[in-house]
């Protein structure tokens, strides 16, 4: 019998190519976006397996529809994907609390009252299994993605509180931590309406480099990282709470680990000193 999946963000990039190769699997997936047109062609390439869902993450009533939705259609939910996404680029000074606020609801409390609402339904029937897709960013941090980053850091910290509240019935947290991958990410990412010209020398070099991040050819492909997400849900046993997807995410996440373990020696100096023998 295929898994029941709910998954966010499907108009493209690694929502839509997960949710290709879920149903190609054998999978059902109810798969949203904010307007369902943009997931016909999911829906024509695999009738009877994907359920097209609208779904405004930042409205409550919207996220109640969704999982009501998945679970007629499909007769339940085995795995909920948090993957939907916005960007917005801006410095801490530029970004105004409506554009934090904002960010913040699609990074944080959406995939946060979508988790509260199905896991009922997954404590109900015994197992159940949620991913929350993070980034590289959930554990550094990059100039100009002030916002973005705190998203995600807070997204990642709520996905290693779930994973010991969930763990005693049978529900597995996952935190998918991408790196640079070829979608519409860098082109759709809103730029803050405040601007401070003086930030530009730590920033605009970021910002060119994520715009262009969809035709480098030394970023990852979207089927790859869907890939390594069936691995991941298909997996026997326990898994890490947190995986890095891509080669270059863990060259990331080493050279940031690196960067902290001496600001923890550092730290550590200064606030106890020097050891004594």
């Amino acid at each position: 019998m295929g898994r029941r999946w709910l998954v966010t963000g499907c108009s493209s990039g690694l929502g839509h190519a997960l949710a290709t190769a879920a149903a190609r699997a054998g999978d059902e997936l109810a798969v949203t976006a904010r307007k369902t047109a943009d997931l016909e062609d999911l829906a024509a390439a695999w009738p009877g397996r994907i359920v097209p869902v609208p779904l405004e993450l930042r409205d409550g009533a919207s996220c109640e529809e969704a999982v009501r939705t998945a679970v007629e259609r499909l007769g339940g939910i085995d795995i909920l994907v948090n993957n939907a996404a916005v960007g917005l680029f801006g410095a801490v000074e530029e970004v105004s609390d409506a554009e934090l606020r904002d960010q913040l609801e699609t990074l944080v409390v959406g995939p946060w009252r979508l988790a509260r609402l199905v896991l009922p339904l997954m404590r109900a029937q015994g197992h159940g299994h949620i991913l929350n897709v993070s980034s590289v960013v959930g554990r550094m941090a990059f100039p100009g993605l002030a916002a973005y980053t705190a998203g995600k850091h807070a997204l990642e910290g709520m996905s290693r509180t779930l994973a010991m509240e969930a763990a005693p019935h049978n529900i597995r947290v996952t935190v998918v931590e991408p790196g640079m991958f070829a979608t519409r990410y860098g082109t759709s990412m809103a730029e803050a309406a405040h601007r401070v010209p003086a930030y530009d020398v730590t920033n605009r070099e970021m910002l060119e480099g994520a715009r262009g991040l969809a035709d480098s050819p030394e970023t990852g492909r979207p089927e790859y990282f869907a890939a390594r997400v069936l691995d991941i849900v298909g997996a026997e046993g326990p898994t890490p709470l947190r995986i890095p997807v891509g080669d270059d995410a863990y060259g990331y996440i080493d050279a940031s680990d690196e960067v902290d373990r001496a600001d923890h020696a550092a730290a550590r100096l200064l606030v106890q000193g020097p050891a004594q023998d």
